[in-house]
């Protein structure tokens, strides 16, 4: 009896209650809220667990490699930085991106997200990147387009230097009018891998209904002061059990 048990442990936990399968099944305007522990699955790091981008050691903080003042005034820094440690073109989506783009796809759902993995992109056009996309390349000065391929082999093109298309710090976050609108008509908003500590971002939450129901779904509780139904759990099996309906 014991050993029957442990070999159908993993087969009898429900990771996705009656009760929370019935929040996506009665809402009629979902909002996820996304950070890069949604794409940790798919073989990208995160940037502040353990061994997350922002914890590795670096002679220069990554707050400050990815700021604006270091694309001015130390461009090669950034590049290498950035180079080295974000970009993973071979990712792929995995199955929370995949449920959510399912949410989207029959017209239920809006994912805004703080990824600039591309991730998201490849399988909703609606999604929101609330910090842009590193896989989007123009020139710093013209925006003249140019592609990421050539990005990755020089910082330049034809002399004149080249950025991706993200949010840096101190810099204004984009598409933040869409964001807002989103959450002001969510009737459940559902954040899920991040930690909910980077603003204005976390602050989306201020324009969300009195009547929206908040879920978090996370590895490790978040700290906030909105109130939010955590669920702790790991986002893949999570979402891999919930049901997508109309």
């Amino acid at each position: 009896m014991i050993q029957y048990f442990l070999n159908n442990y993993n087969k009898v936990i429900m990771f996705v209650t009656n009760e929370i399968q019935n929040y996506f099944d009665k809402a009629n305007r979902i909002v996820f809220m996304t950070g890069a522990g949604v794409s940790t699955a798919s073989g990208i790091p995160d940037y502040r667990s353990k061994n997350g981008l922002y914890t590795n050691n670096q002679q220069l903080k990554p707050e400050f490699l990815l700021s604006a003042t270091a694309l001015k005034n130390i461009p090669e820094f950034q590049y290498k930085f950035m180079k080295d440690n974000m970009y993973f073109p071979n990712a792929k989506p995995n199955i929370i991106h995949q449920k959510m783009a399912e949410f989207s796809n029959i017209g239920k759902a809006i994912t805004i997200t703080q990824n600039v993995d591309n991730l998201h992109l490849m399988l909703d056009p609606t999604v929101i990147e609330f910090h842009g996309n590193l896989y989007r390349i123009y020139e710093a000065e013209s925006r003249k387009p140019a592609s990421w391929q050539e990005y990755l082999i020089s910082q330049y093109k034809n002399g004149k230097l080249l950025r991706p298309d993200i949010t840096l710090y101190e810099e204004i976050p984009q598409h933040i009018n869409d964001a807002q609108s989103a959450v002001t008509q969510a009737d459940l908003i559902v954040i899920v891998g991040t930690s909910f500590q980077v603003y204005p971002f976390a602050g989306l939450l201020s324009y969300a209904s009195s009547n929206a129901k908040v879920i978090s779904i996370n590895l490790e509780k978040i700290l906030t002061s909105f109130h939010v139904q955590q669920i702790i759990v790991d986002a893949k099996d999570f979402f891999a059990e919930l049901q997508v309906t109309k």
